[in-house]
C-alpha cells in the first residue's frame, strides 16, 4: 500500500475577496502554521506547461516579498542542480539570485577597493 499525506492551505478572504490570513497543514508530521504568502507551481505533463497559484495576504511587506522572492530563487537553484546535475545552471540561476539580492537590497553591493 502507497503512503499518502497532505498538505493543506486554507485562505480568509475579505469582502473584496482578498487573503487576510491563511494557514497551512501537513498530515505528514502533524505540522500546522500561519503565512503571509504562499506560491504554488505544478507542472502539467499533458499540456507541457506550469500551473501556479501565488497568494500574499495585505499584511506581507514589500522588503518581506522581495526576501521571500530571494529565497525561492535559491531554492530553485538547489532544487535545479539536485534533480538534474545540471551544476552551471544552476550556478547561473545562483548568480542571478545574488545579483537580484544586491538590486533589491536584501544585500549590499561589495565595496570596490
Amino acid at each position: 500500500m502507497n503512503k499518502k499525506s497532505e498538505i493543506n492551505i486554507t485562505v480568509e478572504l475579505n469582502e473584496n475577496n482578498l487573503p487576510v490570513s491563511m494557514k497551512w497543514t501537513s498530515t505528514e508530521n502533524n505540522e500546522s502554521g500561519d503565512c503571509k504568502s504562499f506560491f504554488l507551481a505544478l507542472w502539467d505533463g499533458k499540456e507541457q506547461t506550469s500551473l501556479h497559484l501565488n497568494l500574499w495576504t495585505k499584511d506581507m511587506g514589500v522588503d518581506e516579498m522581495r526576501q521571500f522572492i530571494h529565497q525561492m530563487l535559491l531554492n530553485q537553484s538547489d532544487t535545479l542542480k539536485k534533480a538534474t546535475g545540471e551544476e552551471a545552471l544552476a550556478a547561473s540561476l545562483y548568480d542571478y539570485s545574488h545579483e537580484y539580492a544586491i538590486k533589491s537590497g536584501i544585500l549590499k553591493e561589495p565595496s570596490k577597493s
